[in-house]
């Protein structure tokens, strides 16, 4: 599933837009017999174009290809091979408790909350948006709404909030 941003799809519009009007230009051309050199012009126009828009298709299939990925291992880690021992278990339940308790009392939207744990489990404000289907824009927004409610000065601040006395 190839998803297009604003940007993408702006830029994707208007090669597709250059290489129709190319097209069309050139049957023209070609019609009312304009010299080859002209022609050729037209048809490189055209090629370009054609390759803007394979070269932007081709990024956007391996972005999906990295977001799948990223969506397995996400999923691997939820089920790891080895089961986790039993006070491990307490502990993680305990730590996730503290974590939601916490941004409850920050009063963390449903989304800051979902970009908050993710942010906490290391993922990039690029992975994340991929994961939410969003902008990475909106994603350092909201980071940014997390750091300012939790009175912290970034990412690494953020994450040694929750770990700090535990080391």
């Amino acid at each position: 599933m190839i998803s297009l941003n604003f940007k993408d799809l702006f830029l994707f519009t208007i090669l597709v837009l250059v290489v129709v009007a190319s097209g069309i230009d050139l049957y023209t051309d070609l019609s009312h017999g304009v010299t080859g050199q002209h022609v050729a012009k037209e048809a490189a126009i055209m090629a370009i174009a054609a390759l803007g828009i394979a070269w932007l298709l081709y990024g956007l299939h391996r972005q999906n290809k990295k977001i799948s990925a990223l969506r397995k291992e996400l999923e691997e880690t939820r089920q790891p091979a080895v089961p986790p021992s039993t006070y491990i278990l307490r502990a993680r339940r305990h730590l996730a408790e503290v974590v939601g308790q916490q941004f409850e009392e920050w009063e963390l939207s449903a989304s800051e909350k979902e970009v908050g744990l993710l942010l906490l489990k290391g993922l990039s404000l690029k992975e994340i948006a991929g994961l939410r289907n969003t902008l990475e824009k909106t994603v350092r927004q909201q980071a940014s709404a997390i750091y300012k409610k939790a009175d912290v000065a970034g990412r690494h601040a953020f994450a040694a909030w929750f770990i700090e006395d535990f080391l």
